[in-house]
């Protein structure tokens, strides 16, 4: 198995630990793309117009995609 592929599968373990939360308010993310260091996820549902949307990003997604996966250094959200 590739690397890159692992590294995606990784990724998408780590977002969906957290995708029930998210759920549970009608929202979620999907991983839109995955490179060597870099991620781009997108907010899907309520998620997208959420005021809390930063702060979901900071403690939930980035500290858990971090924490699993810790190779990646960025994270960027797209609409």
């Amino acid at each position: 198995m590739p690397i890159k592929n692992n590294l995606k599968e990784r990724v998408q373990q780590a977002l969906n630990e957290v995708k029930p939360y998210l759920e549970a308010d009608n929202g979620g993310v999907e991983l839109v793309d995955c490179s060597d260091k870099k991620i781009t996820i997108r907010f899907l549902g309520t998620c997208k117009t959420c005021e809390m949307q930063y702060y979901t990003f900071k403690a939930a997604i980035e500290e858990t995609i971090k924490s699993r996966v810790p190779e990646i250094i960025e994270i960027e959200i797209v609409n």
